[in-house]
């Protein structure tokens, strides 16, 4: 809806891997180049700015880095080159732990599998305009242009600031076709039922998991902004809201050999890519969703040999520091 070929955004590099490969290689087949920058400091985003930008990208929380963004500097820095800034909010759990919109950010998506349905039992998305931004420039021609599939409608004459939501709507939807069936829909509607019962559990208890891991013998490190030693942890305690996510990552003592074996071991928790699952859920992303990046674009993203990232659920927390603790002794000891 905002770019075509010739034109580009700009991104973090702290991306889960998917959405990183499909800028790099499926926007760059369709003649869309992405920037990316390694820094989060607004100033980083507004100085790749160019006539032809279309946008600025990040994610709320990264993954699985947990980078939290400063969004409204750098909503403020890249609104004064006339650029919107879209948040990729799954991490911040159907807008129960950050709402970006409140802190500057034009536009929200959010993979609606992860907390909104809860359960790992469809696929789905969600975009959600502001009504903010003001589209009326020659940056963006589309929206103040006539249409030719609708008979020379100019967006912004009609539509004003609504005009992306509503283009995205009778053109992106309309001709690719991007609609949830019914089943899905009823599906991500009941999760939303539940969100804040769900989400509030997992957040509780992955910050006494991240705790109880960074306290352990077999344990060499933990990653989770609701810890002291993690970079974003005063500034997640400024803007996110009922805790500090429910996804967190650790390295076991003897390296990916041993985390490889620490996945094999549980037997509570689960060994799937997704995340915002009520069940606990166990992954080497190294090997898994970051593994079409190379070594140093995953060192970019955050993701070493010898991660493991949890996604959290709603169990027992004492039966899940049970399950953690026996399949690191386990991979401890076959390290």
């Amino acid at each position: 809806t905002l770019a075509q070929a010739g034109d580009n955004i700009i991104a973090s590099s702290h991306l889960y891997g998917g959405t990183y490969n499909q800028f790099k290689v499926l926007f760059a087949r369709i003649g869309i180049k992405v920037k990316f920058t390694d820094s989060d400091e607004p100033e980083a985003f507004a100085k790749l700015i160019d006539s032809k930008t279309k946008a600025v990208f990040i994610e709320s929380i990264s993954n699985p880095k947990y980078i939290v963004a400063d969004i409204a500097g750098i909503a403020k820095a890249v609104h004064e080159h006339g650029v919107p800034l879209v948040v990729d909010n799954t991490f911040g759990a159907g807008g129960y732990l950050i709402r970006p919109i409140e802190h500057g950010a034009d536009i929200v998506v959010h993979s609606a599998t992860k907390w909104i349905g809860g359960h790992g039992t469809t696929i789905g998305g969600v975009i959600i305009d502001g009504g903010n931004f003001d589209w009326n420039t020659e940056r963006f021609p589309d929206f103040t242009s006539p249409s030719e599939g609708y008979h020379g409608l100019v967006y912004w004459d009609t539509f004003a600031k609504s005009s992306f939501i509503v283009k995205t709507r009778i053109e992106g939807l309309r001709d690719l076709g991007a609609s949830p069936n019914p089943f899905a829909s009823f599906l991500l509607l009941q999760g939303l039922e539940t969100l804040s019962l769900r989400v509030q559990r997992s957040v509780d208890n992955a910050l006494a998991l991240a705790q109880y891991l960074e306290n352990h013998a077999g344990v060499e490190w933990v990653s989770y902004p609701g810890l002291s030693s993690h970079v974003s942890h005063t500034h997640a305690k400024k803007v996110l809201t009922h805790g500090f996510g429910a996804v967190l990552s650790f390295g076991i003592k003897g390296g990916a050999t041993a985390g490889a074996k620490f996945v094999d071991s549980v037997k509570l928790a689960s060994h799937l890519a997704n995340v915002g699952d009520a069940k606990t859920l166990v992954i080497s992303p190294a090997a898994t969703t970051h593994q079409q990046l190379t070594d140093e674009e995953q060192k970019s993203a955050g993701v070493t040999k010898d991660l493991i990232r949890v996604s959290v659920g709603i169990e027992h927390i004492d039966d899940i520091k049970a399950d953690f603790d026996q399949a690191i002794a386990a991979a401890v000891q076959k390290a």
